[in-house]
């Protein structure tokens, strides 16, 4: 019987968070074996210039409905979808309301099954890897819930999808879920995150914690994308995704902190610099503050 790794405490295991792992023949770490499908469709997801992405998260609907924020996705969130790396969506809102000349890469929403009312781990695989090849999707993802109710069914969706994707030449991004009761801590994102590689996710995308970040990165061998999570202050959400960067994870995948801004276009640029350019928290949120007042006065002058 396998037993469970108590043999050291985490300060005294070795992360080596400041050695970089190699990528070698390509940009983006853990990439480097990968057919010329998948590189090519990562360097879409990724800006090759500086190995990460904003992702732009709207795929919330599937599971509870009209979210505040994507009530109407065709007024208030299609004239963000440029402003993006990648975009994070189902299906349905791809074919329905998205315009076909948009050349944002696609990151597919795959799993579905319960809604907010039930329990979220028992979803089951919703998308035929067929569709999003005909989608001509970037990527797809799924919910992973370790530790839930139903974590092996979760696990069992990703590797079906995983080998769906090697199949096709699609990368699969595993999305580390919380659920309502699992801690947001770096053990359990370190668990979670390393299952999720273990088992071939091209990449994992995960929640920050405050305490140890860098271990949960520096111990996966495959891209870490941050979730955004529930609304935050501006310069909160914007510290949020610069510690993130800092400490080793490509990029960030936001939603309500984007969709849910009293100025969401700015928050975008934002969040752009921060992501991109090593942009520090507070001249991020003075460029936040600086883009929303102009928004304002001109939307003064026209009114």
């Amino acid at each position: 019987m396998p037993e469970a790794d108590t043999t050291k405490p985490t300060k005294q295991k070795l992360y080596y968070e400041h050695i970089p792992q190699a990528t070698p023949g390509f940009f983006l770490k853990g990439a480097g074996s990968l057919d010329w499908g998948m590189k090519n469709r990562l360097s879409r997801i990724f800006n090759p210039a500086t190995g990460r992405t904003v992702m732009l998260a709207i795929d919330h609907g599937y599971f509870q409905g009209p979210t505040t924020g994507l009530e109407r996705i065709d007024l208030n969130i299609v004239p963000l979808m440029p402003m993006a790396d990648a975009l994070m969506l189902t299906r349905g809102i791809l074919r329905t309301t998205v315009p076909p000349a948009l050349t944002r890469p696609i990151v597919l929403r795959c799993s579905g099954g319960p809604s907010i009312l039930k329990e979220l781990s028992d979803e089951e695989l919703a998308v035929d890897i067929e569709d999003a090849i005909r989608l001509n999707v970037s990527a797809v993802t799924l919910q992973v819930f370790i530790g839930g109710e139903f974590e092996t069914r979760s696990v069992h969706n990703m590797t079906r999808l995983v080998d769906a994707g090697l199949r096709a030449g699609i990368p699969t991004m595993a999305v580390t879920a919380v659920g309502k009761t699992l801690t947001r801590d770096a053990k359990y994102l370190r668990l979670a995150c390393r299952i999720c590689a273990e088992l071939g996710a091209q990449f994992v995308k995960t929640y920050f914690c405050p305490e140890e970040f860098e271990t949960v990165t520096a111990s996966c061998p495959v891209p870490i994308v941050m979730a955004g999570g529930t609304k935050l202050p501006e310069l909160d959400a914007l510290t949020m995704a610069y510690n993130a960067i800092q400490q080793g994870a490509s990029g960030v995948d936001m939603g309500r902190n984007i969709f849910q801004s009293d100025a969401p276009k700015a928050m975008m640029q934002a969040v752009a610099k921060v992501v991109h350019e090593n942009m520090k928290p507070k001249a991020a949120f003075d460029l936040y503050e600086t883009l929303k007042n102009q928004k304002a006065k001109k939307s003064k002058r026209n009114g």
